[in-house]
């Protein structure tokens, strides 16, 4: 049976596995050249989903809390994303994004008074490298807007991440996540507004059900899990597990798509599970009694053992 901090682990692992259904499904099914709708249909629904469910308001200072989290880590994250995927290759954003952990844990040694130890620091630039040989190609190219968009919306995560892990949660994690949603995708309809405009042409049932998925599945569902996550283990920790997300776009590209997996994309996510691993918080040793836990285990049953056959002696004594 999992321990509690393998199951906390695995559970918040399953949000950035679910991110990396993204690019397929939109690939798939959504209507092409609408970033900023997307990014809204996928924000604002979720967050009043959670809402219907959880019926809690935030009060007092987490109404201006929950804005400030959800406009770093819904709204201008995913503005900033969409922004870099459409300027750039994905290769490249994907290995801006892949800076995350790093950052975080830098922020983390400010504002949380988080150890940065020369482990995961390293497991930071190995998982660079990793995603770097998935997602990187030769004929890469670099617009200056899009990479300022792409580390612009890497800094709003990684501050989004620390400032949840210091706000805390005044709230269980379904309804901190209903706050945020709702906050970020409203700054995102007013985005959408702004620059985009409204759909003119009807919105088919693939799209539908393409929103319909990312929205319910890939947002409602994986950020309640992921701010669970964020909320109880180091700051850290969750940044690495969102290099799964490459390795699974990668993965369903090959299953679904037809794609073929070259030697360094292997070689790739090999070096982002190491990266992963070497990240991950040690489990904290039994305390030794005696030595060790087993010879002082001995030694209690051996004295146990030795008082109950004085105890005999002595009654026969008697």
């Amino acid at each position: 049976m999992l321990s509690n901090r393998v199951l906390l682990l695995v559970t918040t692992a399953v949000a950035p596995a679910l991110w990396g259904t993204t690019y397929l499904t939109t690939t798939l099914c959504l209507p092409e050249d609408r970033p900023l709708l997307a990014a809204t249909l996928r924000a604002l629904p979720a967050g009043a989903l959670l809402l219907l469910l959880c019926r809690r308001l935030p009060r007092g200072e987490w109404w201006w809390k929950s804005w400030v989290l959800g406009v770093l880590n819904i709204g201008a994250f995913f503005a900033l994303l969409f922004i870099a995927a459409y300027r750039l290759p994905g290769g490249v954003a994907a290995v801006v994004g892949g800076l995350q952990p790093l950052v975080v844990a830098v922020l983390a040694t400010r504002v949380l008074n988080e150890k940065l130890t020369w482990r995961v620091a390293a497991a930071g630039m190995t998982g660079v490298f990793g995603v770097s040989l998935i997602v990187l190609q030769a004929q890469a190219r670099l617009d200056t807007i899009g990479v300022l968009a792409a580390v612009a919306g890497t800094l709003s995560m990684a501050s989004g991440i620390v400032l949840s892990k210091k706000w805390g949660q005044p709230a269980p994690p379904l309804t901190t996540t209903a706050w945020q949603l709702l906050t970020g995708g409203l700054t995102l309809l007013v985005i959408l507004l702004v620059i985009e405009g409204l759909p003119t042409a009807p919105l088919t049932a693939q799209n539908i059900m393409g929103y319909g998925y990312l929205s319910g599945v890939g947002t409602a569902f994986a950020y309640v899990l992921w701010f669970r996550g964020v909320a109880r283990l180091p700051a850290s920790t969750p940044a690495f597990l969102g290099l799964l997300s490459p390795v699974l776009a990668l993965l369903l590209g090959l299953m679904i798509g037809g794609e073929v997996l070259a030697p360094l994309q292997t070689a790739g996510i090999f070096i982002v599970l190491v990266s992963i691993a070497a990240a991950l918080p040690k489990a904290a040793k039994p305390r030794r009694v005696g030595g060790s836990t087993r010879e002082g285990t001995r030694r209690c049953d051996m004295s146990l053992l030795r008082s109950v056959l004085q105890r005999e002696r002595a009654g026969r004594t008697r």
